[in-house]
């Protein structure tokens, strides 16, 4: 974690346009990753972030009932940083990071996608609704995948 921090004081944030559109509940909205820019400057760049399965690991200890504090902070700090992403690989890492592995690991299984990867400006304009928003039944590249 001293590697990213290190990355966010000394690097200029990326904003990116993409947004990760995932519904992980039937009955709940579709929620919406949006990378933080400091992240994202820190995957650009390279030497930083860890390799994603070691975020697996730390959240198999959270799910332990006796789940107290993390024990095994050296995962974060001796395991070799992953190498320069670019911003595509950087979206990829993010899902497998933040999204449950039930929805990324079987996306297209079923009637519809479970999630989809889209341009900001492929969202609604404004978040009137926003806890209504599924994805599209008819999803097409060029028009909006929420609503």
């Amino acid at each position: 974690m001293g590697q990213a921090l290190l990355g966010k004081e000394n690097l200029d944030g990326v904003q990116s346009d993409y947004r990760v559109v995932y519904e992980d509940k039937v009955d709940e909205c579709a929620k919406i990753l949006v990378p933080d820019p400091n992240w994202m400057a820190c995957a650009l760049q390279g030497g930083i972030l860890p390799p994603v399965e070691v975020y697996w690991e730390l959240a198999k200890d959270e799910a332990e009932e006796s789940f107290t504090k993390h024990t095994r902070g050296y995962l974060l700090h001796n395991t070799k940083p992953v190498d320069a992403m670019t911003e595509e690989q950087a979206i990829e890492y993010l899902i497998m990071k933040d999204c449950p592995q039930s929805v990324w690991r079987s996306w297209n299984d079923g009637n519809k996608p479970k999630m989809v990867i889209c341009h900001k400006e492929q969202l609604p304009g404004t978040r009137e609704w926003r806890n209504a928003w599924k994805i599209s039944e008819d999803l097409a590249t060029d028009e909006t995948v929420a609503a």
